[in-house]
């Protein structure tokens, strides 16, 4: 089995103009102005003014060798046409008001519906295939993914593919550092795959948000754009196109860093952030995710992955592979003792196995409602 490395493009993307107004029989001008007024607001807020940020480069992990997947000089589309950004500041993917629109709420944009999220949820609505290790102190998580362009049947589901670190109990001080690709109608305005970051120190409540709708990540990276599309993807029994992602706390001054493709710097989560994560993570997620809300009491038909089972393989399911986490000694290590877990395995499942070539690796997802999944 041969796999080709192949570069990633990340593509800005623009969101539809949407007219609330227009779709709302019953038009209350107060009312309309006043929600109006607040989405302005907000918006303006988050388009605030970039400032300047020094922060020392972090040590990187003993071992950590950078995937050759993504190519510095032509990451994304933007960056072709000659465009750049000027010296201290960062490209950004502005916010506009019909993304807040198609928020259930000003408070809630951006972030993630409050539910338990862990790897043995039964009713939250979130389902998870996924390999994770616990038991042990980490700090840090590679891996590297290929990136598909799922499909999302209902603007208020989403499906996405990350790695997630994790500290604290699975209540209201739960505090996770998130990052991989996703497809979210809701928060984008459109069905592609989109780089992203997520984070939260109290189980997805009041704090965290998803890129940099509120603040916490601090980006220092100027040629990428969080929350940019992703493009090509993998293709059904064609060529597939891997992300490699890696996150560690540097030993120096706490932060947490992210890492993409072969050596770029995205940017860093403060320790102060967090409570448990602001010394190391408990357990370290990988995998596949969607939100089911069991539209006309059916299960969702909202794609994880590929959209195909882990049983079919290469070409055809979605992957993890090169798992490793960091430990202690901030060394780069194989997973110790990967399990595999999938919440509905009617519905989305997984497989996981080791070989010389990908190390500890996983294929899982699947076509959510279908014969199997009902």
């Amino acid at each position: 089995m041969t796999l080709l490395s192949l570069g990633v493009l990340l593509l800005a993307a623009l969101s539809p103009v949407f007219s609330e107004a227009a779709a709302n029989n019953t038009f209350r001008p107060g009312e309309e102005l006043r929600k109006y007024r607040r989405i302005r607001a907000h918006v303006k807020r988050l388009n605030k003014p970039p400032v300047k940020t020094i922060q020392d480069p972090p040590e990187r992990p003993i071992g950590h060798n950078p995937a050759n997947t993504i190519t510095d000089d032509s990451f994304q589309l933007w960056r072709t046409s000659g465009e750049s950004c000027p010296d201290g500041t960062v490209a950004i993917k502005r916010t506009k008001e019909e993304d807040v629109l198609r928020a259930s709420s000003v408070k809630r944009f951006g972030r993630k519906p409050v539910v338990g999220t862990r790897h043995d949820s039964e009713s939250s609505g979130h389902e998870h295939a996924v390999g994770y290790v616990v038991g042990d102190q980490y700090y840090g998580a590679k891996a590297i993914l290929n990136v598909w362009a799922p499909k999302v049947s209902s603007p208020d589901e989403f499906s996405l593919s990350q790695i997630w670190l994790i500290s604290g109990t699975f209540g209201t001080d739960l505090n996770t550092i998130e990052a991989g690709w996703q497809v979210s109608p809701q928060l984008y305005g459109d069905a592609s795959p989109r780089f992203f970051t997520y984070w939260t120190s109290d189980a997805y409540q009041a704090t965290g948000c998803y890129n940099l709708l509120c603040s916490g990540f601090i980006q220092t990276n100027n040629m990428i754009a969080i929350g940019a599309a992703i493009s090509p993807v993998s293709a059904y029994s064609g060529r597939q196109y891997d992300l490699s992602l890696l996150v560690w706390k540097d030993p120096d001054h706490g932060n947490w860093w992210l890492e993409l493709g072969s050596g770029v710097l995205i940017g860093y989560w403060p320790s102060f952030l967090f409570t448990h994560l602001s010394e190391h993570a408990s357990m370290v997620q990988f995998g596949g995710e969607i939100v089911n809300t069991q539209p006309l009491g059916l299960h969702t038909s909202t794609e994880m992955g590929s959209g195909h089972y882990a049983g079919e393989g290469f070409g055809k399911a979605s992957y993890f592979r090169s798992l490793q986490v960091v430990d202690w000694d901030n060394s780069l290590i194989p997973v110790p003792n990967l399990r595999v877990l999938a919440d509905h395995p009617n519905c989305y499942d997984i497989h996981g196995g080791i070989n010389r070539v990908w190390g500890s690796y996983f294929y899982y997802g699947g076509p959510g409602r279908s014969h199997r999944c009902s």
